[in-house]
This record gives structure tokens, C-alpha cells and sequence, in this order.
């Protein structure tokens, strides 16, 4: 039960790291009119999953799960290096770091005891995979709560951007959870030269997204 209630308070929206503030390309694809109703924005988070999570986040998800497991801190410094890399703009690659120190500090407001070396390098996928490493959560846990904690702020940003209602919002959660076990399973499988991001229209819409005139969302 502790570590269901761990991992319930890592993924929940309520952390306050700020991740409601970004969208990820989302808010330029609605701009775009790409994503513009319910069906759309499922198939656009439903791409997301296939090409993004379940082939780079999740399998350098898994492998930073590992290397803090064995409190492996080169891995960790590799792994995370490569997964910053990866982002193909400067806003997703800013996210990713902002929100990485972000549940630092909410880590060490709540006197969690998470050994990091090199903090200000990390990324918010190697501090979540250590701190469920140290609250002793499994790795299979660690990638659905992470991808589910992904999915819901990409639902609300939906919610508010195109607009959809709540109704639609948790239409969309549902459906998508087959999806996000189907790329937690083959994250799992995935060998380290299979590890890649393969999602153009998201680069399109984030590197768009930094010049678009009205913005709510800093990515």
C-alpha cells in the first residue's frame, strides 16, 4: 500500500512541478487546426504514445529505473543525456529540465531522502525514476504512472485549448489506457539501438509553437 500511495502522489496533477504549464506542441496543433475536436486529439495523443513514449521515454525510463536500482550514476548521467538530446527543440528540451528541477525541489521540500549526483544536469525522467527506486516501487509501476501522469496533463490541456469538456476529457483517458500498456510492453522489449523518437508532426508543431503570437503554454 505504500508504494501505491508513492506512486499515486508522483503521478498526480496536483504535484506542484509546473506541468500543467506545458503542452508539448499540442497548443500549435490546435492553432494548425490538426487537433480540433474529440476524435483528433485522441489520435494525435494516441500517435504521441506510440512514437514518443512506448520508443524513447519509456525505454530510457526503464533503464534509468535500472541504473538507479544499482545506484548506477554514470548510467543515470547517460541515460538522461541521451533522453535531453533526443527532444528536437529547445521548448521540449527547457521542459524537461525544468520540470526535472522542479520535483527536485519538491522532493527536498518534503525531506525525501533521493541521493542524486549531478542534479542540475538531470531531467525530470531520471528523478522520477529515482525517487520511485527509492520508494520502492517496481519498474513496470513506474512506467505507467509516468506515462499516465503524461496523458492526463495532455488531456487537460486539450480540454482547455480546443475546447473539449470533461465528459470528452475522460473519454479520451479511457481510451488511450490500452495504448499506454501496449507501449509500457514494448518499452520493456525495446533493444538500446531501437531506442529513437519518431513523431515529425509534434517537432513541426513545437518548433512552431515558439513563435506563435497567443500562447498559454510555454511549450
Amino acid at each position: 500500500m505504500h508504494q501505491l500511495l508513492r506512486i499515486l502522489h508522483l503521478a498526480s496533477p496536483a504535484l506542484p512541478i509546473g506541468a500543467f504549464h506545458f503542452s508539448q506542441g499540442l497548443e500549435y496543433a490546435i492553432e494548425a487546426g490538426w487537433v480540433r475536436d474529440e476524435a483528433t486529439a485522441h489520435d494525435w495523443m494516441g500517435g504521441l504514445a506510440r512514437g514518443v513514449l512506448g520508443t524513447l521515454d519509456l525505454p530510457i525510463l526503464a533503464r534509468l529505473h535500472d541504473a538507479a536500482a544499482k545506484d548506477d550514476h554514470t548510467a543515470t548521467q547517460r541515460w538522461n543525456a541521451l533522453l535531453i538530446a533526443s527532444r528536437e527543440t529547445e521548448e521540449l528540451r527547457a521542459e524537461d529540465r525544468h520540470l526535472g528541477q522542479a520535483l527536485i525541489r519538491v522532493l527536498r521540500e518534503l525531506h525525501a531522502d533521493i541521493d542524486l549526483r549531478k542534479p542540475e544536469t538531470l531531467g525530470y525522467a531520471a528523478v522520477f525514476a529515482k525517487a520511485c527506486v527509492q520508494s520502492g516501487v517496481g519498474k513496470v509501476e513506474t512506467l505507467h504512472a509516468y506515462s499516465w501522469a503524461w496523458t492526463e496533463n495532455q488531456v487537460l490541456a486539450a480540454v482547455k485549448l480546443v475546447p473539449l469538456g470533461q465528459s470528452a476529457g475522460q473519454r479520451i483517458l479511457h481510451k488511450l489506457i490500452p495504448s499506454l500498456e501496449a507501449a509500457a510492453a514494448s518499452a520493456l522489449e525495446l533493444a538500446d539501438e531501437d531506442i529513437g523518437y519518431c513523431s515529425v508532426m509534434q517537432s513541426v508543431a513545437s518548433a512552431r509553437h515558439e513563435t506563435q503570437y497567443t500562447r498559454l503554454f510555454r511549450s
